[in-house]
């Protein structure tokens, strides 16, 4: 077990779990997060659905909120690649 690792407990859609963690508060929040969403997921589907489908769904979700998160950080990467190329023309010309 890793000593900088605290165990924190956390209640994921009715279910306790204890993890552990570098940062107990963000633990918290990242579980909280995925119980709202699986009980948002849950309520949608009128209950009947069960702990596996809700999760797979809630990965899902998350997924995609991951990849929309990585094609605007690689579009900002392009942006900034872009103006450092223009800046570093700009100050070639001024200096030379």
């Amino acid at each position: 077990m890793d000593p900088d690792k605290k165990p924190v407990r956390v209640t994921i859609f009715h279910q306790q779990y204890t993890l552990l963690a570098d940062n107990p508060a963000q633990a918290e929040a990242l579980a909280q997060k995925v119980d709202g969403l699986m009980t948002e997921i849950a309520a949608k589907g009128g209950y009947s659905i069960d702990t596996t489908r809700a999760a797979v769904l809630a990965c899902l979700h998350l997924a995609d909120e991951l990849a929309a998160a990585e094609r605007q950080l690689s579009d900002y990467r392009h942006r900034v690649e872009s103006k450092t190329k223009m800046y570093r023309v700009l100050l070639d010309g001024a200096i030379g």
